[in-house]
């Protein structure tokens, strides 16, 4: 697809995402129930028996798992022989089409397979460097606002706080750390074009790392246009400001700060992605420089949503491990929730949660980048760079578990925790919100 022609049906997509009904919506997540109802039971008349399919299922669960550790084990020993054997026959029981364990174990070989050859790095960025479109990506997350409550409770969080922040101010000014396609954004615009009195002056800083070659800022200043754009439509006066560039270089000088405005930073589980202090245990962590930038900044709210993952170790077993729980849970969730022909599904797996994955097993050092840990820690972090925790507001937390229990599968969960608003899958937590002010904010 060509630039213009991928920025044409980009643009479709965030305008169908903007004026997308309420009951159109409820419609699309409807649809995929009915799909998936009718997988289901054609499955269950090949099957040829409930009880016998379910061990079957439950037998191929355990192998395939038991493999896959097996698989890492060896190659935590340098035992390269045994590990291609175990690889060579997980790859044949594995599937990028088949149930939710066949696939997790063909996303997990692909891993393994760059591990042993040590072309984790080189592959990971080659991924990478290979973008996927706007608009792939746009149906993509169609789907999954449908299927998993995840991202929509993550949106309701978000925009909730941001429209009590600004309640009674006339100027808006949003921070969004890892801003991507803004896919958040066209939700709130819409809520504030609506606001009883009229919408804000809103201005938008998007901060993202530098894309490779000569225009680094060219994806912020995408999402940028469509978010003017978007604002246009609505009638919302907007301003957008790009920063390229590592986030722990960014100040509270660069922001151009303006008192007369409500200033909220925003980030959407990308601080992960920060190194930790495992790289170089001589210089700051860039996680706590960031997060003593942002308490620089001093903001009316600072908005934080994290992954809940324990696989961020140094130790590649421990990590193996603990990645093979978490993405379990993902890959359950998708296959519960969404018909395994669906090609969508195929690109959040294979795009999103498998380059992750390939990150997680086959990469070390700075390559490494994913580095998640549990919002207990995130906690101490954030206290430690002088931020203080807000308690969680009734009534968001009200609509987030109204809006879960009324339109979601019954294993998504909620719950709170410590001021942490907890979302997760038949009881594993996966992801955490909260929101935080700089200690000396009155």
């Amino acid at each position: 697809m060509m630039p213009e022609q991928e920025e044409t049906g980009a643009q479709e997509m965030y305008r169908e995402i903007m004026f997308c009904e309420y009951a159109e919506f409820i419609k699309r997540m409807q649809d995929l129930r009915v799909a998936k109802d009718s997988e289901s039971e054609k499955s269950s008349r090949r099957g040829g028996g409930k009880v016998a399919r379910g061990r079957q299922g439950v037998d191929e669960v355990v192998d395939l798992r038991t493999m896959l550790i097996h698989c890492a084990q060896a190659m935590a020993t340098g035992d390269g022989r045994s590990a291609n054997e175990l690889l060579k026959q997980i790859k044949q029981h594995s599937s990028p089409r088949g149930d939710a364990t066949q696939r997790l174990a063909h996303c997990f070989a692909e891993g393994l397979e760059a591990r042993l050859a040590g072309t984790g790095s080189q592959l990971y960025q080659s991924l990478m460097a290979k973008r996927t479109s706007v608009v792939d990506f746009l149906k993509a997350y169609r789907l999954f606002m449908a299927a998993s409550s995840f991202q929509k409770v993550k949106y309701t969080f978000s925009n909730s706080t941001i429209l009590n922040a600004v309640a009674g101010r006339n100027k808006l000014h949003i921070v969004d750390y890892g801003v991507q396609h803004g896919f958040q954004w066209p939700g709130l615009i819409h809520f504030l074009a609506h606001r009883e009195g009229g919408p804000p002056e809103v201005r938008f800083t998007g901060i993202d790392l530098p894309q490779p070659g000569f225009r680094p800022a060219y994806q912020i200043e995408k999402t940028g246009e469509r978010l003017s754009n978007c604002a246009r439509q609505f009638g919302v006066p907007f301003k957008f400001h790009s920063i390229a560039a590592k986030w722990e270089t960014v100040y509270a000088e660069d922001l151009n700060i303006n008192p007369d405005e409500v200033l909220v930073v925003n980030c959407e589980c990308f601080f992960d992605k920060l190194m930790d202090e495992s790289v170089d245990v001589d210089s700051p962590s860039p996680r706590d420089m960031v997060l003593n930038n942002i308490r620089n900044m001093r903001p009316n709210v600072f908005i934080h949503c994290v992954v809940n993952g324990t696989y961020g170790a140094p130790f590649f077993l421990t990590r193996f491990r603990e990645a093979l729980f978490f993405y379990s849970a993902h890959f359950d969730m998708l296959d519960v929730t969404i018909p395994r022909d669906n090609d969508e599904r195929l690109l959040i797996e294979r795009d999103i949660i498998g380059r992750c994955a390939l990150n997680v097993i086959a990469c070390e050092g700075a390559d490494r980048v994913d580095r998640p840990e549990t919002y207990k820690q995130w906690q101490v972090r954030n206290q430690r760079a002088g931020l203080r925790q807000l308690p969680l507001s009734p009534e968001v937390v009200k609509l987030v578990r109204d809006k879960v229990k009324n339109y979601y599968h019954k294993d998504f969960l909620i719950d709170e925790n410590h001021r942490w608003l907890l979302q997760g899958w038949k009881g594993r937590v996966l992801y955490a919100m909260s929101t935080w002010v700089a200690e000396d904010n009155f």
